[in-house]
C-alpha cells in the first residue's frame, strides 16, 4: 500500500503542479518515502502558501501516522477561506476505490480525466485507475470544448468522465459532443448542484449520466446513481455505495461513516467510529436513494420562513437555460434575510422570464427580490462556485444600488 511504513522523522512533502504528468511523478516520489503529503492548488495565493508552510508538523512520537494512518492532506478549503486538509491514507483511498468499483460493476476503472489533480474528483479518478490497474488519461478542458475530443481505445470496462454542470451544459449544445458523450460508459456530473432542465436534456440526448455525492472528507462519492437509473427518470444522489453508511441527523443534516472517511482535519485526528456531520441536508425516498437538499449554513431565512436557494436557482436555471445562476441571502431590516439571485453577465439570462418563473413556481418568501448580473463569476479549477466571494461582489453591488425593485 502507499505510505504505509513508519515515519523516522517529521517531514512534509507539497506536491503541487499544473502539469497532469508532473504532478502524478511528484506524487509517486513522495509516497515513495517517509513523512507527511500535502496535495496543493498550484494556483495559491503566495499568502496561502505560507500558510500552508506554517502548518504545524505533526508530532513523530505516539502518532497515527507511525502506522501508515492520515498521512496524506487533501485540501478541502483555500481562495474562500482558512487553508484546511482533510487526512487520507492508502486505507482510505483504496476503501474508496473498492466501494466504487463494486456499486458500478467495474472490474479496471478508465477514466479520462478533465479535473485538477489536487481536488478529490480529479484524484480520485486517477485512484481508481492505479489501484484497480486501469488506464488514466489526463486531458485539457479546453481542448475538450474546442472540440480536440480524443478517440479512446477499447476496453472492457468501457471508459469513465467526470463533469461539472457547467461543462456538460456547453457540450449539450454541440451534436457532436452529444455523440463523443455517448461513447463512455458513465459521466459523472458532480461539484455543483445540476438543474431539472439540463438533467433532462441530457436524458433525451441518452447521455449516460450518473449523478452522485461526496465530498473531500470521504474521499470522494459515498452514493452514486448508476446511468441505467437515470435513463429511467431517476434524479436523485442515488443509492449509498458499500464502503459508507450514511444516515440522517437532526434536521435532516447528512451524516457518514465508513472507511473512507477522513481521519480529521491537519493537524488534528478525530475518531473513525464517530459519524461526521456534514453541511448538507437531504432525505431518503422510500428506495433508500439520496435526495441532496442544500447546504445547512445556506439556508435563508426571510420573513421568519425557511428558504433553501437550490430549489430557487433550479427554477431559475430552468427557465432561463442558464447554468451560473446562484441565490444567497443578506441583511435586510425587513425580512430579516433578503433573498438575492446572481447571474453571469452575458449568458442570456433574461430577468423577466426569471420573474414570471419566480411568480408561477416559488412561493412568496423564495422569490428573489433582487437580480444582479455579475461580470466575473467565481468559480474555483473544479468548477465550484466561490460563495464568499460572490457573496462580496454581491453586497458591494447592493451598496451602491444596483438591484434594487425589481422583485
Amino acid at each position: 500500500m502507499l505510505g504505509t511504513g513508519p515515519v523516522a522523522e517529521a517531514r512534509r512533502t507539497l506536491v503541487s503542479a499544473a502539469d497532469s504528468g508532473e504532478f502524478r511523478a511528484a506524487f509517486a516520489r513522495a509516497v515513495a518515502g517517509t513523512g507527511e503529503v500535502f496535495l496543493g492548488n498550484p494556483a495559491w495565493s503566495a499568502a496561502e502558501r505560507e500558510e500552508c508552510a506554517r502548518l504545524p508538523l505533526a508530532p513523530t512520537e505516539a502518532t497515527k501516522a507511525q502506522l501508515g494512518l492520515g498521512w496524506l492532506m487533501i485540501p478541502t478549503g483555500g481562495s474562500s477561506g482558512r487553508l484546511k486538509f482533510a487526512r487520507h491514507d492508502s486505507y482510505t483511498i483504496v476503501a474508496a476505490v473498492q466501494g466504487f468499483s463494486t456499486h458500478f460493476g467495474l472490474a479496471r476503472v478508465n477514466a479520462l480525466g478533465l479535473l485538477p489533480l489536487h481536488h478529490v474528483s480529479g484524484f480520485m479518478a486517477w485512484m481508481r485507475c492505479a489501484v484497480t490497474g486501469g488506464e488514466f488519461r489526463p486531458a485539457s478542458w479546453k481542448a475538450i470544448e474546442a472540440g480536440e475530443r480524443p478517440a479512446l481505445p477499447a476496453q472492457a470496462d468501457g471508459w469513465v468522465v467526470s463533469l461539472v454542470p457547467t461543462q456538460l451544459e456547453r457540450l449539450l449544445r454541440e451534436p457532436a459532443a452529444v455523440e463523443w458523450l455517448r461513447s463512455f460508459r458513465i459521466v459523472f456530473l458532480g461539484g455543483a448542484p445540476a438543474w431539472p432542465d439540463l438533467l433532462d436534456r441530457a436524458a433525451e440526448a441518452r447521455v449516460p449520466l450518473a449523478l452522485s455525492y461526496g465530498m473531500t472528507e470521504t474521499a470522494a462519492m459515498v452514493a452514486a446513481l448508476r446511468p441505467e437509473e437515470f435513463a429511467r427518470g431517476e434524479r436523485s444522489a442515488g443509492g449509498v455505495m458499500p464502503h459508507a453508511r450514511v444516515e440522517l441527523g437532526d434536521d435532516g443534516v447528512i451524516c457518514i461513516s465508513g472507511r473512507s472517511v477522513f481521519r480529521g482535519y491537519y493537524p488534528d485526528w478525530r475518531h473513525e467510529r464517530t459519524m461526521f456531520a456534514t453541511a448538507d441536508v437531504g432525505r431518503f425516498d422510500a428506495a433508500r436513494r439520496l435526495h441532496v437538499l442544500g447546504r445547512r449554513d445556506a439556508v435563508i431565512i426571510s420573513g421568519g420562513e425557511k428558504v433553501q436557494p437550490l430549489e430557487v436557482e433550479a427554477v431559475l436555471k430552468s427557465a432561463t437555460g442558464c447554468a451560473r445562476v446562484a441565490v444567497i441571502g443578506v441583511p435586510d431590516r425587513e425580512w430579516g434575510e433578503r433573498v438575492v439571485a446572481l447571474f453571469a453577465a452575458g449568458e442570456g439570462f433574461d430577468v423577466a422570464r426569471a420573474r414570471v418563473a419566480a411568480q408561477r413556481e416559488l412561493s412568496a418568501p423564495q422569490r428573489p427580490k433582487d437580480y444582479l448580473a455579475l461580470a466575473d463569476w467565481p468559480l474555483s479549477e473544479a468548477g465550484k462556485l466561490n460563495r464568499p466571494q460572490l457573496r462580496a461582489r454581491a453586497e458591494a453591488q447592493l451598496r451602491a444600488g444596483a438591484g434594487r425593485g425589481s422583485a
